[in-house]
């Protein structure tokens, strides 16, 4: 199951993928000094850059709520080309998905 060209083994210097989650602190505190433990609920996503899979640092993706984390982690990682496999515990929700007949347009 490959994606992309480039998927050939390589020797791993770092076994794994990093993706930084980044919140923001600005304007809780006055100008120049922040609230220990306190953010705002939006902030950036951004993937680290690794060598060994071959990602380079690009522009982080900002996201406006918890709810967003999820979904912008994804597009991050699309955007990489990032191909991943359902470790053993998401298995058991998965199913290989029934073939869909396709109606023919004389049915119709």
């Amino acid at each position: 199951m490959s994606n992309g060209s480039n998927t050939k083994e390589r020797e791993a210097k770092w076994g794994m993928i990093e993706v930084k989650v980044r919140f923001w602190t600005d304007k809780l505190a006055m100008k120049g000094s922040v609230i220990p433990k306190h953010a705002w609920s939006s902030g950036v996503v951004r993937i680290v850059a690794n060598e060994t899979h071959g990602m380079t640092s690009r522009k982080s993706l900002p996201f406006n709520s918890l709810l967003e984390i999820g979904s912008t982690i994804e597009k991050v990682l699309i955007e990489q080309g990032v191909v991943l496999y359902p470790s053993r515990r998401m298995r058991r929700y998965l199913s290989d998905a029934p073939k869909r007949k396709r109606a023919s347009r004389e049915a119709q």
